[in-house]
């Protein structure tokens, strides 16, 4: 289904009025509630999702993707609120339309990372955004050699515990480092859904393999999260935009088992369970 050249999924009734000959079909919307949406880069190997949390006052965008093509035009199409972006963490596959917005929100574990960058060197973040295989095209205004990633001050530092109120919907903040220092988890009190980032999510491995990963603490972060209440949908960042609640357990005991054997940590490779994989 085609509606003003953003491709939303089939079994949603959404229109979008967005007045421009700019978009194109790089953006598939799901409509998970009647106030929270995924945006998804379905064409990219990662799979890349941002999710559009709509209160009655303001709107949070969690994350805004790699950058191949303007997100905000799809965001306005959504929603006339004003727009707060939560950073999940700072990798280029989750800031790559921050430079859109003005209200900017960041763990202040990630601080430096999105004023400075990451340790990667440019050529090697333009060789993964441009891996092969890509299952639709870029957009004809997306060119690599002008792609760089999002450097910036965060106007809105976040620590553990923070709670947004969007206008009678309820956020807070989890503080879920391993996969990144500053990495986020976002709990939807309202709705109970868990924005879960990079720390979980199916269908391709889950790495702490880089030097600025932490294996033992992506499990404590791991820990943190099996253990909440009231998790009523997973909604997370790759692959798939929603995954079951009881996926936690069988990921905690995918880490419990690795910590077991010896192998929680750097460079004891790819692990496979039932339905999870972990890099080390």
């Amino acid at each position: 289904m085609r509606n003003n050249d953003i491709e939303l999924t089939s079994d949603i009734a959404v229109h979008l009025d967005l007045n421009t000959n700019d978009m194109t079909a790089w953006f598939t919307v799901k409509k998970i509630d009647n106030s929270t949406y995924s945006i998804a880069e379905y064409g990219h190997w990662e799979k890349v999702h941002s999710f559009l949390l709509i209160g009655k006052e303001r709107a949070a965008l969690v994350d805004t993707g790699i950058g191949i093509d303007d997100i905000s035009a799809v965001v306005s199409g959504l929603t006339d609120l004003p727009i707060t972006v939560i950073t999940t963490h700072c990798h280029w596959d989750h800031i790559g339309g921050h430079q859109y917005y003005s209200e900017i929100a960041v763990h202040a574990d990630d601080r430096d990372w999105m004023e400075n960058g990451i340790p990667l060197s440019l050529q090697e973040m333009r060789g993964m955004l441009m891996q092969e295989p890509f299952s639709k095209p870029p957009p004809d205004s997306f060119v690599i050699e002008d792609w760089v990633p999002f450097t910036g001050k965060p106007t809105i530092v976040l620590k553990d515990e923070d709670k947004i109120d969007l206008g009678e919907r309820k956020i807070k903040i989890l503080h879920t480092p391993g996969h990144a220092p500053g990495h986020i988890c976002i709990l939807d009190e309202t709705n109970g859904y868990l924005l879960t980032g990079d720390l979980v999510y199916r269908g391709t491995p889950l790495f702490a393999f880089f030097e600025s990963t932490d294996p033992l603490a992506y499990y404590d972060s791991v820990k943190r999260v099996a253990s909440l209440k009231g998790i009523r949908r997973l909604l997370t960042s790759h692959n798939e935009a929603t995954v079951e609640p009881a996926y936690l357990g069988r990921v905690l005991a995918s880490f419990e088992t690795l910590k077991a054997r010896g192998a929680l940590k750097h460079g004891t490779g790819i692990h496979e369970f039932e339905d999870v994989q972990i890099h080390f």
